[in-house]
């Protein structure tokens, strides 16, 4: 009896010990899948988000598309950012963070201007080529720096400006032909790592969490709409990221 049950306990033990290694290793890849990926998750979120947008203009539920643009504008903020957390930046996440921001920014801002004429027809074609050119050509070539207004806050701006003026389609409009010009200005704005910077940008950011995600849509408008002013006209006063040069000793 001895001689039988030492094999089989040696056995057990080894299985035991065999099956604690495979979850172990499962849990380690599993974890490591999660480091890698979770950038990229936000950034099909963020695609999501953006097609979403573009069923909710083509079934006329606008004000439900202007949330789900700044739901957008939220979660590009924060791919970037987890993912040089997580030292987890790859080409993949690259190309789909480009085409998240060409759905949500271009396509689907461009249809609340609601073109039902030939005008605004082009204008809406012009805006979403105006995102195409500043996400595939305008290169700063300088650190922290970004050529041409950031699509995402002049899709955050005319959500806001929708929301807040009840949908007047003209002042849209005018809003979104401003909003070309900028993207194409070629001028300089500083890169907006919001979450990698100074307390307070950290908590304007967890401000406009809970404005887009727990307020009122009119709250939630100006929020974004006064954030997205202010990284506008004052980008580098207000929104630069690079360390200030210390004083000359004399």
């Amino acid at each position: 009896m001895w001689m039988v049950s030492l094999p089989v306990g040696v056995f057990q033990s080894t299985k035991k010990l065999f099956l604690c290694e495979q979850r172990g290793r499962g849990r380690s890849q599993a974890l490591e899948f999660l480091r890698r990926n979770a950038a990229n998750g936000l950034s099909v979120a963020n695609l999501v988000a953006g097609l979403s947008s573009i069923l909710c203009s083509l079934n006329r539920q606008h004000h439900h598309s202007c949330w789900l643009l700044l739901v957008g504008f939220l979660l590009d903020l924060a791919d970037g950012a987890v993912a040089r957390r997580l030292d987890a930046c790859s080409a993949l996440g690259a190309k789909l963070d480009d085409f998240a921001d060409f759905t949500t920014f271009g396509l689907a801002t461009a249809l609340l201007l609601q073109p039902q004429g030939v005008l605004s027809g082009v204008l809406a074609l012009c805006y979403v080529l105006a995102v195409f050119a500043r996400l595939c050509f305008f290169s700063s070539g300088i650190p922290f720096t970004y050529r041409g207004l950031p699509c995402p806050y002049a899709s955050s701006l005319l959500a806001g400006t929708f929301l807040l003026s009840g949908g007047n389609v003209t002042l849209l409009r005018a809003t979104a032909a401003v909003m070309i010009l900028f993207m194409l200005d070629r001028g300089f704005y500083p890169h907006d790592k919001v979450l990698e910077s100074q307390l307070w940008k950290k908590v304007v950011y967890a401000g406009g969490v809970a404005a887009v995600l727990f307020s009122p849509a009119t709250v939630a408008s100006i929020y974004c709409l006064a954030w997205s002013m202010s990284y506008i006209v004052f980008p580098f006063a207000i929104w630069s990221c690079k360390a200030k040069p210390l004083p000359k000793a004399y």
